[in-house]
């Protein structure tokens, strides 16, 4: 009996069912954007001081701009002095506009500086979750924390996604955690506080990536063999498209609630889906539904123009039932090679997490234009898909992976050394870092299921992948943390991590050319194998 992949070979791997659905998949891919990096717009943290009694009053007469106000509401530069204020009378009259500090400073002497417990003022024409619920000096940790807790949600989503999509479905599971994320993300834009909208963000967490990732699985069912890596890819990219969309968005509202509304209100109408996105064909198989996955599979038919011969009827599933092994989490290590694999690909993902969260969250601090950093940053995401596809069956995965993750590092490293003013050399180095590790991250997704035998492939992916979501968590508090200390800081860690992820990378086996392995014997001698020329 043919299994799906030979039914797809006659009636179109990629015709007008798979791209029309592959266009409405997409579309979910975009929609993720703003929830995985929209911290950068709606977590903005502009120049902000402490209020101070009567300077509002000083500025208005003496018609300063709020910039040149700033100058007179904070004792000097650096972590405590955002958090202290003049403990001064600013309505004497006889202070001048020119320098009214030497007339209160008797002597010389020190001012005297007091608690910031009069509020913050904040140089910004539009308002972000930092200026509402005033997320600097001793609560800047909640700033953190917003962030970190849609990385939980991540976590505990995607290693729950498999089981519930196996169990339940594709097509219901993608329908509930768009409906929940839709919803949350609403409720998120009109939470009156800050507890409320974290809540509400967790949820948005714990859905959204589910989602994201089914939309991922489904595509890459319902397309051939020959497609399948291709369409991969691709979804990514779509990701990317929703970077520029973003940007554009928040630059249209500058405003948090509005920003957060509008980029949530297009998930309700992929509620349409239920009519439009069938139920995976290959999943009915597995649950033994063949007359629904029949249906299916004449309803693609009929939309790709071509008929189905009568001898393709009939179905079985993809892989034959055999011998059925037990995955345990011990197989990850208990072999010499797989332990390698796993650990390097574990710190490989936690990497690529780090260095791509981290860089768009530094951007958001750099204090420059964050509207075209963000776009120009996010154009060069499309060159590194390209580098994918034209390198990965050509050169192989492992030294573009490598490379690319060394050049990462490199940037980094050499971001935090260039000087403010020279302005377009810095956008250069930052543009090649985000390049960088988009290629390393999207190598690991489809080099990952290469490197395990089959009845463990699908726990070593997951539980490799988890440590994603645990650099996304961490990475708020190491970015902001750090910038206190020294604003470049983060990119020398960040450096530092990328090289020596590309150094580990060149200890793993190249797999271009070679079939999935089999069992634990086949990944045990890839190192001393070569590559079949024909992969």
């Amino acid at each position: 009996m043919p299994t799906v992949d030979d039914i797809l070979k006659h009636i179109g791997e990629f015709n007008f069912f798979q791209k029309q659905t592959f266009f409405l998949l997409c579309l979910i891919s975009i929609a993720f954007t703003p929830i995985y990096v929209g911290i950068v717009f709606l977590g903005f943290t502009p120049d902000h001081r402490c209020r101070s009694p009567g300077v509002a009053e000083l500025s208005r007469r003496c018609g300063w701009s709020l910039a040149e106000e700033l100058n007179y509401t904070v004792p000097g530069p650096g972590p405590e002095g955002q958090c202290l204020r003049y403990e001064v009378d600013w309505n004497q009259s006889a202070l001048g506009c020119l320098d009214p500090l030497a007339g209160l400073a008797a002597n010389g002497s020190p001012l005297p500086l007091g608690p910031c417990d009069q509020g913050w003022v904040y140089d910004t024409p539009g308002s972000s979750i930092v200026t509402e619920f005033n997320l600097v000096c001793a609560n800047s940790w909640m700033l953190d924390l917003f962030q970190s807790v849609v990385n939980v949600g991540f976590f505990i989503g995607s290693l729950s996604i498999g089981y519930i999509a196996d169990r339940f479905g594709r097509k219901p599971c993608l329908l509930i955690t768009i409906l929940i994320n839709a919803s949350s993300g609403v409720l998120m834009a009109i939470a009156p506080n800050y507890t409320s909208m974290l809540i509400f963000r967790l949820i948005q967490g714990l859905v959204s990536k589910a989602g994201w990732l089914i939309g991922y699985i489904l595509i890459t069912e319902f397309v051939g063999l020959n497609y399948r890596r291709t369409v991969a890819i691709f979804y990514q990219v779509a990701f990317t498209v929703g970077l520029l969309v973003l940007a554009g968005v928040a630059y249209a509202l500058p405003h948090w609630r509005w920003l957060q509304f509008t980029v949530t209100l297009p998930n309700f109408c992929f509620l349409l889906y239920y009519w439009c996105v069938p139920e995976s064909p290959r999943w009915l198989i597995s649950q033994n539904k063949n007359a629904k996955a029949m249906k299916i599979i004449k309803h693609i038919a009929k939309k790709n123009g071509k008929p189905l011969p009568e001898s393709l009827q009939s179905l079985r599933p993809d892989e034959e039932a055999g011998e059925k092994l037990n995955p345990s989490f011990l197989d990850l290590v208990r072999t010499p090679q797989i332990r390698k694999h796993t650990l390097i690909l574990m710190y490989n993902w936690f990497t690529s997490s780090v260095l791509y969260q981290g860089l768009i969250m530094h951007m958001g601090l750099a204090g420059s234009n964050i509207y075209l950093d963000f776009f120009y940053s996010a154009l060069v995401e499309f060159p590194a898909a390209f580098t994918i596809i034209l390198t990965i069956d050509r050169v192989g995965r492992r030294y573009p992976w490598a490379t690319s993750n060394m050049v990462a590092g490199a940037a980094c490293l050499a971001s935090a050394f260039i000087p403010e003013d020279l302005y377009w050399l810095r956008v250069t180095a930052a543009c090649l870092g985000r390049m960088g590790i988009t290629v390393a991250y999207e190598m690991i997704c489809l080099v990952n299921a290469e490197l395990y035998p089959t009845f463990i492939r699908n726990l070593g992916v997951l539980v490799c992948s988890s440590m994603c979501d645990i650099g996304g968590i961490l990475t708020p508090f190491l970015v902001y943390r750090l910038t206190d200390i020294w604003h470049e800081l983060p990119l020398v860690v960040f450096a530092v991590v990328g090289l020596i992820a590309g150094g580990l990378v060149v200890l793993l086996p190249e797999t271009k050319g070679r079939t999935l392995p089999e069992t634990i014997e086949e990944v045990e001698n890839m190192q001393r194998s070569k590559p079949s020329i024909l992969g």
